[in-house]
């Protein structure tokens, strides 16, 4: 039987300074199976971001394990394309070169590094834009491009903090749409977080939410609407009502 793309099971963080502690993380369980997409909530400070790191491999748990594809004790850097929530693009290079930075730095011979970049770009729109630069670019084009290029590092499993928040609505709508486009394409195994209920209810296979710090899991939901997703959908009674529960819960916990 295939394993968990990601298990996370007890995993606790406390941060120490001195003799001083911040429980940050309490014993949180949390899996995602080989293709779906599973989408992290909670109030804002409570951890979101920090069981991300631990997961990408950039910070330790103090407790608890971490298995990607089984393995719970091997490095995990490298092992997910991990986006945070700005694109950081580096403004010397181009878009397509931009793309490219993960096989660059995977030191592939930089014609294949092209071609894979090049295909990529063409069928997600961006062929126009192969030799513009960032400062160039809208917000929203700017995010298509870093989420392109944490595809083309780890196309299988994906960490996504918060891509979307800092765009307009009609923005955000546009590339939540494109982002479901991506995630079928390639089967990807996704791991994301959002203050947005309502996108975590579009996008999502299962959403878990987090509690005040020190955070652990209050509730896992289920979204049972149909695939393909489209905005209309959020308009079902099902939907409504999940939306109404979780940001209730998500408010009584900000308010602890």
């Amino acid at each position: 039987m295939e394993p968990p793309k990601l298990l996370i099971h007890g995993v606790t963080k406390i941060y120490r300074d001195g003799r001083q502690t911040l429980d940050t993380l309490a014993s949180i369980d949390l899996t995602v199976n080989a293709g779906e997409f599973v989408t992290v909530i909670g109030p804002s400070g409570c951890g979101k971001s920090t069981l991300f790191n631990i997961v990408a491999g950039v910070d330790q748990p103090t407790g608890g394990t971490v298995a990607i594809d089984g393995d719970a004790q091997g490095a995990r850097v490298g092992k997910a394309g991990y986006m945070p929530q700005q694109p950081l693009l580096l403004p010397w290079r181009t878009v397509a070169e931009n793309v490219m930075l993960g096989l660059d730095v995977r030191r592939m011979p930089r014609k294949k590094a092209e071609v894979q970049a090049h295909e990529l770009l063409k069928r997600f729109g961006l062929a126009d834009f192969t030799h513009h630069y960032p400062a160039t670019l809208s917000g929203g084009m700017r995010q298509r491009v870093a989420l392109l290029r944490t595809v083309l590092f780890n196309s299988s499993f994906l960490l996504l903090d918060e891509p979307f928040g800092a765009l307009d609505a009609l923005t955000r709508l546009s590339l939540q749409m494109w982002l479901l486009d991506l995630w079928q394409t390639f089967h990807s195994s996704v791991l994301f977080i959002t203050h947005d209920v309502r996108e975590a209810i579009l996008l999502s296979d299962r959403i878990y939410v987090l509690s005040s710090r020190p955070a652990k899991v209050v509730r896992i939901a289920e979204v049972e609407l149909p695939r393909p997703r489209s905005p209309q959908q959020l308009a079902l009674t099902q939907a409504v009502q999940l939306e109404q529960e979780l940001t209730t819960l998500l408010m009584k916990e900000q308010q602890l």
